[in-house]
């Protein structure tokens, strides 16, 4: 009955409003928090396979997935994806798209577009898009290289269910509701810059308990957190040290937990940006000299699942920085078991620790 809902175009984004707001979040806030985390279970966009994956931690298998290896995005692939997480039932996937040059894409000299930002149910069916497969624009319903997108219900002055979503080729951040309509950007589109209202390469947007929003700026190596009237009222660089900013997210302490894609490492910064902690990816005997690690998210146990991406491998390291749990194969590309190709994101479900959760703080 609630598929056939979402196939009526007149009403398939109110129903899938309702759908998400309230079943969704039953289904997540009605278990334990000790047990939101699917007993162990990992989302992976494992980029350059062109899929998502739901893997177990303790088996390795993959338990579920979504896109079936194509580089044309259509409704059962998804192309150089960056971004994944599980919302309740459904899943929230950041088709972005692949280079020209890179793996996973047959067209050396275009590259291999999506420029997509949808949600699928268990059965892999899309529910909701925003963005038009394979056409990258800056007008309605379009989109240029989405890197990381989340869905919340809570983002400041804009009640209800809306996705914000980090547009990097139109340099900026804008937040969707689910009629498709632009309520609330950062960032100048289509331009390139540091000053107020404008971004470079932007790469993930988080929002905040406080309500501010934190932004990595990747090329501009930076950090950066605005108020919703698009006042920037902090940086963090790592006192001027990062380059290319991948992601950030706040942490309970009140650090910053930044990737530090060009530097191979995570680092935590203070309120005052001064590093307080820190771990390298490409230490490791074997390692790619240069993985450029893209997501770190500090989990509810305290470790830090790291994405290393040309590490081809995803990893769990606790507060001395050693591994306690690795998913792929160090500096070893592939599809088959417990192998990666480029991995760009990984969450272990449920767990919204330092990141935007779905439905409230």
């Amino acid at each position: 009955m609630a598929r056939s809902l979402f196939r009526k175009s007149m009403y398939r984004y109110i129903a899938a409003a309702l759908v998400l707001t309230s079943l969704a979040a039953s289904v997540l806030y009605a278990v334990p928090a000790n047990a939101q985390d699917g007993y162990g279970h990992i989302l992976i966009a494992d980029q350059f396979n062109n899929r998502v994956i739901e893997v177990d931690r303790y088996t390795h298998q993959v338990l579920w997935h979504f896109g079936n290896g194509s580089d044309l995005p259509g409704p059962n692939s998804v192309v150089g994806t960056n971004d994944a997480e599980r919302i309740g039932p459904y899943t929230l996937i950041s088709g972005t798209g692949t280079p020209p040059g890179l793996p996973g894409c047959s067209d050396t000299v275009n590259g291999c577009p999506d420029n997509r930002v949808f949600i699928v149910d268990h059965d892999g069916d899309i529910l909701w898009q925003y963005g038009q497969a394979g056409i990258a624009g800056s007008g309605p319903n379009q989109l240029n290289t989405p890197v990381h997108s989340l869905f919340l219900i809570n983002f400041p002055h804009h009640p209800g269910p809306h996705v914000l979503i980090t547009d990097q080729g139109n340099q900026r951040i804008i937040l969707v509701n689910l009629n498709h309509q632009i309520v609330w950007q950062y960032g100048t589109t289509g331009v390139i810059g540091n000053g107020p209202n404008q971004l470079s390469n932007p790469n993930s947007a988080e929002v905040l308990e406080n309500n501010h929003i934190l932004i990595a700026d990747e090329n501009n190596n930076r950090v950066i957190e605005v108020k919703p009237s698009l006042e920037l009222v902090k940086q963090f660089t790592a006192l001027g040290t990062v380059s290319g900013a991948a992601f950030a997210s706040r942490l309970s302490n009140g650090d910053t937990l930044i990737t530090d894609s060009n530097n191979n490492r995570i680092v935590e910064v203070d309120g005052n940006d001064q590093v307080v902690w820190q771990y390298f990816t490409n230490t490791d005997a074997g390692s790619n000299p240069a993985p450029l690690p893209t997501r770190a998210v500090r989990l509810r146990n305290g470790d830090t699942l790291i994405s290393d991406q040309f590490n081809d491998r995803v990893i769990e390291i606790n507060k001395s920085g050693h591994v306690v749990f690795l998913q792929g194969a160090l500096n070893a590309p592939g599809s088959g078991f417990n192998q990666l190709n480029g991995p760009y994101d990984a969450k272990v479900i449920g767990d919204f620790t330092g990141l935007t959760p779905p439905f409230d703080f």
